[in-house]
């Protein structure tokens, strides 16, 4: 059915201020040091005509999921150009991978045993320097396995304190830290064999306690959990919460923070709106299906993720912001449309969700790796999301706004202040219906810009009709606007819009 917003922006109530770097981004440590990461789809797949096939068993079947990748080149410029149009942000460092990294910064080339990567002095260096080109703050995550203690010994932090001072010395300190990512996980995340919960809280502890008497600006974040609700289209009885389900032995965040002594200044989780194709045939129940990536429950999941967090940053911690430090479309490397318009709707519709309900940070997974990156790996084009969430940042101010609207199939409608400063107000709206245009009655003139696309999978996104893709090797296409005079507006199905008024 086909709806009618009346837009009142001169009656509209504040809700929050949210943070600058809002929408940040993760540079895994596996794309840092090379290493293995989620295979790319195919361009069939991508397209939907291919499926991808099903898998038996992950153990076994992890070989074919995934492939062997270089180091990224944090150095090159178009990287850096792109990256620098987004404007300010956190850049993440983590994964499972960094938990069983060896800081090898006196350039051995020895990887110790109970490691299983090695991060160089040159590789970190380059991770500096990016920071420092794109204008971003350091988030980071530390050594924690079978190389540097066993369970049950306490954590030491001989690793941690390589790259903290290396970081300091370079003079780009780490601006926060995460223990361990996905603790929830323990030993499949990267921990000592036989790790437990109450080792972890112990060990967490150790290590926000030593950056506290040691790098006292830098922000403890935590516990870096999967999060503690389901988010497959099932029911709330199924646990839909990805890699978790096949791997087992999984804590909850109140199982990891129970035993803790040290406060956290932050806190964080991850979400994803459910597992990938990849793992659709050992965890079904919390695949959604492509023709679902539009509905209303499947954008309603990073509000659900959201509401579900905050009793517990609100008991471990009480007036901090809450950070999700790893966001995307799907657990296991993106669906097949993660790179497609397809997933504008959700990436869009998440950072405004999580506006109106908190402040804090979301950092999408991943900045130019594998098919959730904003850029395409080593070629670094941009995707759909890249030019969407450009547009976020150039258009939507930090004061949030209740839009007056409910939330409701072809009319998802947000509103922020301008970021350009000026009187007035930002609105951005979702037609979400794929058959159905939605009416707007604009009572001012206004600025209007509107994304579509030749088909939901399309690899190129429109705006006002202009296909987004460079000019030249770095040049940014026309992202202006175009004037909507005040009266009556149509928006066409499946598009999303932004009006300046």
């Amino acid at each position: 059915m086909a709806e009618t917003i009346k837009l009142a922006p001169k009656t509209l109530k504040p809700l929050r201020t949210v943070d600058e770097r809002l929408m940040s981004y993760n540079v895994e440590m596996a794309e840092v040091t090379g290493g293995t990461f989620w295979k790319e789809y195919t361009p069939g797949q991508i397209d939907g005509t291919e499926t991808f096939p099903p898998i038996k068993n992950l153990v076994e079947d992890m070989r074919n999921l995934m492939q062997v990748y270089p180091p990224i080149d944090l150095y090159d410029e178009k990287l850096r150009e792109l990256t620098r149009q987004l404007g300010p942000a956190w850049v993440r460092v983590s994964g499972t991978w960094a938990t069983k990294t060896y800081y090898d910064f006196d350039g051995t080339g020895v990887t110790p045993p109970g490691y299983q990567n090695r991060l160089t002095k040159e590789q970190w260096i380059g991770v500096l320097d990016f920071c420092k080109a794109v204008g971003a703050k350091l988030l980071i995550s530390v050594a924690n396995c079978n190389g540097l203690h066993k369970a049950e010994e306490p954590w030491n932090p001989s690793e941690a304190e390589k790259i903290f001072s290396l970081s300091r010395d370079y003079g780009v300190p780490i601006d926060a830290a995460e223990f361990m990512n996905e603790p929830n996980m323990l030993g499949p995340s990267g921990g000592p064999d036989g790790y437990t919960v109450e080792q972890f809280a112990r060990d967490q502890d150790a290590f926000f306690a030593w950056v506290r008497a040691n790098y006292p600006e830098c922000l403890c974040v935590g516990p870096c959990n999967t999060g503690n609700t389901g988010m497959g289209p099932q029911d709330d009885s199924v646990v839909g919460r990805g890699m978790g389900d096949l791997l087992g032995n999984v804590a909850s965040c109140e199982d990891l923070m129970a035993g803790t002594k040290e406060k956290l200044d932050v806190y964080s989780y991850h979400y994803y709106n459910g597992c990938s194709e990849r793992l659709a045939s050992l965890i079904p129940a919390s695949h959604w299906d492509v023709s679902r990536a539009t509905d209303e429950d499947y954008l309603d999941v990073a509000a659900r993720c959201v509401r579900d967090n905050l009793a517990a940053r609100d008991r471990f911690c009480p007036g901090g912001q809450m950070w999700v430090t790893e966001s995307g479309d799907a657990g296991g490397g993106g669906d097949t449309w993660a790179s497609t318009y397809l997933d504008v709707f959700r990436t869009l519709n998440e950072l405004a969700e999580f506006a109106t309900l908190t402040d804090g940070v979301i950092f999408h997974n991943t900045l130019a790796s594998s098919d959730y990156g904003f850029l395409a790996r080593e070629v670094f084009d941009p995707r759909p999301n890249y030019f969407a969430v450009l547009l976020w940042n150039r258009l939507m101010g930090q004061t949030v706004y209740d839009s007056g609207e409910p939330l409701r199939k072809g009319a998802r409608v947000f509103c922020h202040s301008r970021k350009d400063g000026k009187e007035g107000k930002v609105y951005m709206i979702l037609n979400n219906s794929t058959t159905d245009p939605t009416t707007v009655e604009l009572p001012v003139d206004a600025v209007r810009y509107t994304l579509s696309a030749d088909s939901l999978r399309a690899p190129v996104m429109k705006l006002n009709g202009r296909e987004l893709t460079l000019t030249g090797e770095t040049g940014l296409p026309d992202l202006s606007g175009e004037a909507q005079p005040a009266g009556t507006l149509t928006l066409a199905p499946a598009t999303i819009t932004f009006l300046v008024v």
